[in-house]
């Protein structure tokens, strides 16, 4: 199982109150790599990212989708190692311009899994 696998897993067992559909697409190059729905009805997507330095690395494609898709869509990213202390760090999608230069000095709208989870569940609410 590879690191987006792990960390699709881990995201998916601390958030069973979202439905997520897994996005396995080579037809659309720069989608994200999660569509979730919550109890408010609303519909969001995930890019799951991992990484082990405190750059992150994305598509001209996935930037390109987050740039023209700026509302609830989200940027996940699990870093692996001593590079942060906050292991699990969620951006906004509109913000990708931002967090491409700065990786993850660019503050984050949530960090760690708790926050991430309460967040995602009351988009929309």
């Amino acid at each position: 199982m590879g690191p987006e696998q792990k960390l699709y897993k881990k995201l998916k067992e601390s958030t069973p109150n979202i439905i997520w559909n897994r996005i396995e697409n080579l037809s659309i190059p720069g989608m994200p790599d999660l569509l979730g729905y919550n109890k408010s009805g609303t519909f969001f997507t995930v890019e799951l990212k991992v990484t082990k330095s405190r750059k992150v690395r994305f598509s001209p494609h996935q930037i390109a989708f987050h740039k023209t898709h700026p509302k609830n869509s989200y940027i996940l990213v699990r870093a692996l190692g001593p590079c942060t202390t906050n292991r699990f760090q969620l951006f906004r999608g509109s913000r990708i311009t931002e967090l491409v230069p700065a990786g993850l000095e660019l503050e984050a709208c949530c960090l760690g899994l708790d926050a991430i989870r309460d967040f995602l569940y009351q988009l929309g609410a």
